[in-house]
């Protein structure tokens, strides 16, 4: 049978893992400093991690939610604990989409309103939440979607004000730090106001932290560098190291009702386990504190890169804007220099989204082989 050829593929085949360096088939050693899109927060193969799916999967590794799954508590309670958002109910899935199709699906039930507010170079699941955050060809716009999505720009209140004031928005949802469109913030102003507008007009404000959040920016959630409390918390990628993992949080205003979301595979046994190894290493190894001192050191590092325009992100949520387009730069990474990074909507920025784990020594690597290769670029 033949694979369904819808994405580009670099001439690599990674075979196994061990922190932030992975290896193909041959055993060349790579430096991963994209960590598979932000899911890999502490390591491929992490032993903690590791030893606790192998121990769940000599238990059971999936049963009905329809019966009671001690895991899922211990996930919830290690999470509020963590996260600093105990007083938050969590709903679990399978990944970042589904994550926001449920916050919107029960924006929806809430608020008895269909239309969404998203900004313009977000990016939020290939589904019925998806937005065209890359080019006009809007590739991942949603189909048949049971939302009418409206773009705005960011960071303007009166454009969401003049949205909002129609009265038939369920949920404004947002990207504290977009990863897709190219690591474009909200400001703290606008995040304010957007939460002042969507109490004011009866809409929910929902934090899209899919990519930023589990420590990546420096706190557990991005959102929580500027001092709001959204309705409703996306979350997926580095929640389960590499185990399909997502969920939403949802405030305690909210009122949970039999029927009102589903799931067949969220919170299964061993995507609990996976979610518990990982809240367990960032707190023991102080991975969130650890991953704002290392970006520090990047920022010092990468200043003075040749034909850089700018630093953008938080944390070890970075982007290096160029002066041109990356993806030779990339290719060079990869084939010359053994070392994976990412790209975006943004065709000059660079994105990295390393392991928490990463340390100054793979900075300083990293470094040395952009300096060698924008030299010979």
């Amino acid at each position: 049978m033949k694979l369904f050829d819808v994405y580009p593929l670099y001439d690599i085949t990674p075979v196994r893992g061990d922190n932030v360096y992975v290896y193909d088939e041959k055993g060349q050693q790579y430096l991963d400093l994209y960590g598979g899109h932000a899911v890999i927060s502490i390591g491929h193969s992490h032993p903690h991690y590791t030893e606790k799916l192998n121990e769940q999967l000599h238990k059971l590794g999936f049963y009905s939610n329809a019966v009671k799954n001690p895991l899922q508590q211990e996930l919830a309670d290690k999470l509020g604990n963590l996260s600093g958002c105990d007083n938050y109910q969590l709903f679990l899935c399978n990944s970042g989409a589904e994550a926001n199709e449920n916050a919107l699906k029960l924006a929806s039930f809430v608020t008895g309103k269909s239309r969404v507010i998203a900004f313009n170079n977000a990016f939020h699941g290939r589904t019925s939440a998806a937005v065209a955050a890359t080019d006009n060809k809007n590739i991942n716009a949603p189909i048949n979607s049971q939302h009418d999505v409206s773009f705005l720009p960011l960071n303007q209140l009166h454009s969401l004000d003049y949205e909002l004031v129609k009265g038939d928005v369920c949920a404004v949802i947002i990207e504290p730090i977009q990863g897709v469109g190219g690591l474009d913030e909200p400001t703290t102003k606008f995040l304010k106001g957007a939460q002042e507008l969507c109490k004011k007009h009866g809409a929910l404000l929902v934090l899209d932290e899919v990519q930023s959040g589990y420590g990546r920016s420096g706190k557990f959630f991005a959102f929580q560098h500027h001092n709001i409390e959204p309705d409703i918390i996306a979350m997926a990628k580095g929640m389960g190291n590499g185990f399909p993992v997502g969920g939403i949080l949802i405030h305690p205003s909210i009122e949970a009702k039999y029927g009102m979301l589903g799931t067949t595979f969220g919170g299964n046994h061993l995507a609990c386990a996976a979610g518990i190894a990982v809240l367990d290493v960032l707190k023991e190894n102080n991975l969130i504190t650890h991953a704002t001192e290392i970006a520090a050191y990047f920022t010092e590092k990468a200043k003075n890169l040749p034909h850089l325009k700018q630093i953008k992100g938080r944390g070890l949520m970075i982007g290096l804007e160029f002066e041109f387009e990356v993806a030779d730069l990339r290719k060079k990474l990869i084939y010359e220099k053994r070392i994976f990074t990412g790209g975006a909507g943004n065709k000059n920025l660079l994105r990295i989204l390393p392991p928490l784990t990463v340390q100054k020594e793979h900075i300083d690597l990293f470094i040395e082989a952009l300096y060698d290769v924008i030299d010979n670029k």
